[in-house]
């Protein structure tokens, strides 16, 4: 199968056909996954009771973030790919450069909650009404890249024929009984309407629907209408509400909001794991942070089963999660082992490594025994979790 990095190289465009179709949407699958450790960080990072409203804001976009996830892979399986979110290529290091994305964009890196933080997000979520783009040069709004995929899905079923399309396996498609706790729902994608409603859910809950600051939740959801992914942020950096009816072009004009940036653990995002094995027989952070990063894999773990096998399985993520966040608040809470990390404190690192998949496996089979399946239904992890990236190409 031709490579990310293969059709990167010949300039950003859509896909032409179905092979290059699916590239783009494992790649949508690493966008969206990749923006979560960054935003995890900003809202790990906060110190406990402050910024009550900053946290939580960021937390309804890191939920939204695992929804678009989910919907990127439904597309994938719609069109016959296979998502692939359980190897160690899939977690890029920090600072990741995103799949396809200008050059003229710079890496998003770890930070602690703060504006320099703030203004990453606000660089990934950007309107695409803001960032003016030409084909070729790599997308600079999320929105941009959901847009292409969406021309060349279109011309790709002119030529081609849904049913020459859409030749995944319909129970594979996870569905709103499956994924829950965030705003919008995930639905089966099975056709080409289907298909675009997923794409204008993933852009829209980011950067906000026809040219407004709210997105489309009560259209497509009947949900109360949220502000984008953007205009949350943005209410956060600039310390102000949006008013109903500000524009994305107009700052906000809404009371001020309570955000004090002095209440967070100041982080060096660049950490690594090594960096705290050097401290290990003076302090705990090398061992939290170790079992982080294995609690990280085993949530990608039941993503990916979940993903290739067994929708049902997204209730093992949640409960994942709750553990990450419990583990964070221990990590994060520590200073910085390192004595010349002055006034620093230890954080999250995100790195994984196959061994963290292979210890993960395990754990991972215990906890899909334990929930209910048909009778008789195998378990065959080898199937479903890979052992590389190339196992799926």
């Amino acid at each position: 199968m031709i490579t990310a990095l293969e059709l990167d190289a010949q300039g950003f465009k859509p896909p032409g056909n179905i092979k290059e179709l699916r590239t783009y949407l494992q790649a949508a699958i690493e966008v969206e996954h990749l923006t979560i450790p960054v935003y995890m960080t900003g809202m790990y990072t906060i110190r406990p009771e402050t910024n009550r409203l900053a946290y939580y804001a960021i937390r309804s976009v890191v939920l939204e973030e695992m929804l678009h996830m989910t919907l990127a892979a439904n597309l994938l399986n719609a069109v016959g790919g296979n998502p692939n979110v359980a190897h160690p290529e899939f977690v890029t290091k920090y600072p990741a450069q995103l799949p396809f994305s200008s050059k003229k964009l710079p890496p998003i890196g770890l930070r602690h909650f703060s504006p320099e933080a703030l203004d990453t997000f606000l660089a990934i979520e950007r309107p695409r009404s803001l960032v003016p783009s030409q084909e070729g040069d790599g997308w600079t709004s999320i929105g941009q890249f959901y847009d292409t995929v969406g021309k060349g899905l279109r011309a790709i079923v002119a030529k081609e024929g849904e049913s020459k399309v859409f030749t995944g396996k319909p129970h594979l498609q996870v569905g709103p009984e499956d994924f829950y706790n965030s705003g919008g729902e995930a639905f089966p994608v099975t056709d080409l309407k289907s298909a675009l409603t997923a794409i204008e859910v993933i852009s829209e809950q980011g950067e906000g629907a026809d040219d407004s600051i709210w997105d489309s939740d009560d259209r497509f959801f009947g949900e109360e209408r949220q502000l984008a992914h953007y205009f949350r942020f943005n209410e956060i950096r600039t310390g102000r509400a949006y008013g109903r009816h500000d524009t994305p072009r107009t700052p906000p004009s809404g009371p001020l909001l309570d955000v004090t940036w002095e209440d967070a653990y100041p982080i060096n995002g660049d950490s690594k794991v090594a960096d705290y094995k050097r401290f290990e027989g003076e302090s705990r952070v090398y061992a939290e942070a170790v079992e982080f990063n294995k609690s990280y894999a085993r949530l990608l773990s039941y993503l990916h089963a979940a993903f290739n096998w067994w929708p049902r399985l997204m209730c093992l993520a949640v409960p994942t999660m709750l553990e990450l966040r419990d583990r964070a608040e221990r990590l994060y809470r520590n200073p910085h082992p390192d004595p010349a990390q002055k006034n620093t404190f230890a954080s999250a690192t995100f790195e994984l490594e196959q061994k963290h998949f292979d210890e993960a496996r395990d754990g991972v089979e215990q906890n899909i025994e334990a929930i209910d399946r048909e009778p008789g239904a195998p378990i065959d992890l080898s199937a479903v979790v890979p052992q590389t990236r190339e196992q799926f190409a």
